[in-house]
């Protein structure tokens, strides 16, 4: 069996980036749009980021980036993907333009929402889809019915995202069949605000449910 792979997004502290690291994580995640509780700036995320050399790769979070954007966090520290929430048009032009591998971030309300194909991203991201009220897309803390998963053929790699916690991750991956999941508030004691504890019972309960 693959080995489960864990994506810790919206590290924004130092016990936090200290904590994802310690548990093993794959990824650590920043997000890089500031309505969010967990936006930090680039040069905050270097600073973090230098507090560890190698390990984990770094992901940054944008949402309808410009190339300035992407550009200017490239400049400051180096990201191992792009992680988007845009049209899937601009997958393909962004990774052309960086050369970094970029994950699309796809909202699932039914299944007629799941991608059939990867439309130039190298990973897509599978979480409920925001509703019409949220001023943040992503799952916020929602999940989808996981079982409209079944028979979906994904035509990328994938991370199952949304509403996920130590207490529900190890049956996510029982019904999705996922081999990679990826987490933000479901590891937070308050908005934005990481919990080092349960960032290291997330992690053990995905691989431990992994074998």
């Amino acid at each position: 069996m693959n080995r489960l792979r864990v994506k810790i997004c919206g590290i924004n502290s130092e016990a936090a980036f200290d904590a994802a690291i310690d548990a093993g994580a794959d990824w650590i995640g920043f997000v890089f749009f500031p309505p969010s509780p967990r936006y930090v700036t680039p040069a905050r995320a270097a600073e973090l980021s230098r507090r560890h050399t190698g390990g984990p790769g770094r992901v940054g979070l944008f949402v309808a980036p410009t190339e300035a954007e992407i550009g200017t966090a490239l400049e400051t520290l180096a990201l191992d993907a792009l992680q988007i929430y845009a049209l899937p048009i601009r997958a393909a032009s962004l990774r052309q333009r960086f050369g970094r591998p970029v994950w699309r971030a796809v909202g699932v309300a039914t299944q007629d929402d799941l991608p059939g194909a990867a439309e130039g991203a190298d990973a897509l991201l599978i979480e409920a889809k925001a509703s019409a009220e949220a001023t943040r897309p992503g799952g916020n803390a929602m999940r989808f019915d996981w079982s409209q998963l079944a028979g979906w053929r994904a035509p990328a790699p994938w991370l199952l995202a949304g509403g996920l916690d130590a207490d529900n991750v190890a049956r996510a991956i029982a019904e999705t069949g996922a081999t990679a999941v990826d987490v933000s508030s479901g590891v937070e004691r308050g908005p934005g605000v990481k919990d080092p504890r349960l960032i290291r019972a997330f992690i053990a309960a995905a691989r431990g449910a992994a074998g």
